[in-house]
């Protein structure tokens, strides 16, 4: 822009000293107004460059302001569609905003609804696993209690160690470590109950059941009839002898008296002997046991078995008085009753024998570890 000449540039030119009057007069006049008229024109002409300039300037800054808001409305209208644009965005991402806050939200509400239901879970599951233990823990107290009732009063013994077997077999499916005390009692209790010595309470209730089998053939002293004559060997007669020293009567006479004695002997002997086998003499304790009616024996033979079958009950539940006290009655039934001189009850009373002498005097154990363990372990909060 150019620049305008200030005031101080035109002063000198106002400020030239007035013309001195000089002695000449007129001429000096003249060129006084010459100078002034110069000095006019050099100021209009100033001027005139002044308000050319200024013109120039003038329309130089109108240009440029025009310049400048042509340049400016641009911006402005460039701004006001990046504006616009920017509050589309902007809109847009409040709506996105909006919407991932309300997905947020429900995922925060799935969540919260998740972990609650997990927490349910987890809570129903302990109280399942808890009340699973609890009525796994009921039935083996259960089982061993049975057992070792049973084993006190049956002398079960098999049945004790199946029972302690199948509850570790339980307690081993289970990974709680606090199982294993208990695991460690029901061990022991197998351990005693394996070392117990064996009884063959079977072999002995079949010898029992032959022995009843045999009593309704077994005779009765009642019922006894005469044997029948022994056949021994007789003695060949000595007749023809007799007859040959008759015909012989070279011979002495002693002769056929000494065959004639033999002859009487051995007839003797043996009409001795048919008379022994009618007539039969014993020692009987009671009378009454050879007076039995049929009847009466029935029931006498009943009786033996109905000792031996209390006494076949007694060696199962291994009541071993019951059991000794059956036997030696039946025993004396037999005696009293039954003719032991028979080959059949001589066999039943040897039976009858080797059943007696049988031990069944072993003290059993008790369960009661395994059953303190699991009781323990149930009492614990």
């Amino acid at each position: 822009m150019n620049e305008l000449p200030s005031s101080t540039d035109a002063k000198p030119a106002q400020a030239n000293p007035a013309p001195q009057r000089s002695d000449a007069g007129a001429p000096s006049y003249q060129n006084d107004n010459a100078v002034h008229q110069q000095s006019t024109r050099v100021v209009y002409g100033a001027l005139g460059v002044l308000a050319v300039l200024l013109a120039a300037q003038w329309y130089s800054s109108n240009r440029e302001v025009e310049r400048l808001r042509e340049e400016m409305a641009q911006r402005l209208r460039s701004g006001e569609s990046i504006t616009t644009e920017t509050k589309v965005i902007a809109r847009g991402v409040q709506e996105g905003m909006k919407e991932m806050q309300a997905k947020v939200n429900v995922l925060e509400g799935k969540q919260v609804e998740a972990q609650s239901q997990q927490l349910a879970l987890e809570h129903l599951y302990q109280e399942l696993s808890r009340n699973r233990d609890d009525w796994a823990l009921a039935e083996i107290e259960q089982v061993l209690s049975t057992a070792s009732q049973q084993l006190q009063l049956a002398g079960n013994v098999q049945g004790a160690v199946i029972a302690l077997q199948n509850a570790d077999n339980r307690l081993s499916r289970s990974d709680k470590p606090q199982f294993i005390i208990i695991r460690r009692a029901i061990a022991k209790d197998l351990e005693r109950l394996k070392a117990l010595p064996t009884v063959d309470l079977t072999g002995l209730a079949l010898r029992l059941d032959s022995i009843i089998g045999q009593i309704d053939s077994m005779p009765l002293l009642a019922d006894e009839k005469p044997a029948a004559a022994a056949t021994q060997p007789r003695a060949p007669r000595r007749a023809p002898k007799a007859v040959e020293s008759s015909k012989s009567a070279g011979q002495g006479g002693s002769d056929w008296l000494a065959d004639l004695e033999e002859v009487w002997h051995s007839w003797t002997t043996e009409m001795w002997g048919e008379i022994r086998q009618l007539i039969r003499v014993r020692n009987v304790e009671t009378s009454d046991a050879l007076l039995l009616s049929p009847t009466q024996a029935y029931y006498a033979r009943e009786n033996v078995k109905l000792r031996l079958l209390n006494a076949r009950l007694a060696l199962l539940t291994r009541n071993e008085s019951a059991f000794r006290s059956d036997l030696i009655a039946a025993q004396d039934a037999i005696a009293k009753y039954f003719d032991t001189r028979a080959k059949q009850t001589q066999t039943t009373q040897a039976l009858l024998r080797q059943v007696q002498a049988s031990n069944l005097s072993i003290e059993m154990p008790t369960l009661a570890e395994s059953l303190n363990a699991v009781r323990n372990y149930k009492a614990k909060p």
